[in-house]
């Protein structure tokens, strides 16, 4: 049988919100009843529950289900995590990559959980600053790593398509904890992140 992804939506909160996104475009002028916006409602209320899921997950449980210990205290990195998430002042969108480090203490966990943590923060209302220290914070607290480094860089649509209007920006945050705060361990981390190693 084939693969099928279902998503569930709950229902009492999809028609609240498809109610609210009926009167949004009654008041910016449009007719929520033309045959292109007829389904808009609806689906709107869907896409904000995907891209705020993130309020019902528990990243700490996401890492303490796939603890391992291990003796092992090298550095682990995994660059390049896609991040999409809604700026918390606009509700538009910032996008771009997030790259995560620790170095373990006698626990390391399943890889796939570092880009899930991301995903859980990053699907809430956010700003990049506190995304970086929330990503930092639940790894330090599930796993208790000798350190923890965090960068991210981003496009954020409130300034590409309203305010300054500038288009080729990106931001970028950082954060680092303990053996992160070393200078030697730092620079392998950010000589790592910036090479193109396959």
């Amino acid at each position: 049988m084939a693969y099928h992804k279902i998503e569930k939506y709950d229902e009492k909160t999809t028609n609240q919100l498809k109610e609210m996104y009926g009167a949004l475009l009654t008041e910016i002028g449009e007719d929520p009843n033309r045959d292109g916006l007829i389904k808009t409602p609806e689906r709107a209320a869907k896409a904000m529950q995907f891209l705020t899921q993130g309020y019902e997950q528990d990243p700490i449980q996401i890492l303490k289900g796939a603890l391992f210990q291990e003796n092992h205290r090298d550095m682990v990195l995994v660059k390049n995590i896609e991040v999409y998430s809604l700026c918390e002042h606009h509700m538009l969108p910032f996008f771009g990559k997030a790259h995560v480090a620790y170095i373990p203490d006698g626990n390391i966990v399943g890889l796939s959980k570092i880009p899930r943590v991301v995903d859980v923060f990053a699907r809430r209302l956010q700003v990049q600053e506190r995304l970086t220290h929330d990503v930092i914070n639940a790894i330090e607290t599930a796993l208790n790593p000798l350190g923890v480094a965090v960068v991210i860089e981003a496009a954020h649509m409130c300034m590409m398509m309203r305010g300054v209007e500038k288009q080729n920006s990106l931001t970028t945050t950082s954060g680092f904890t303990g053996a992160f705060k070393n200078q030697e361990t730092r620079s392998e981390f950010l000589n790592l992140i910036s090479s193109n190693l396959k």
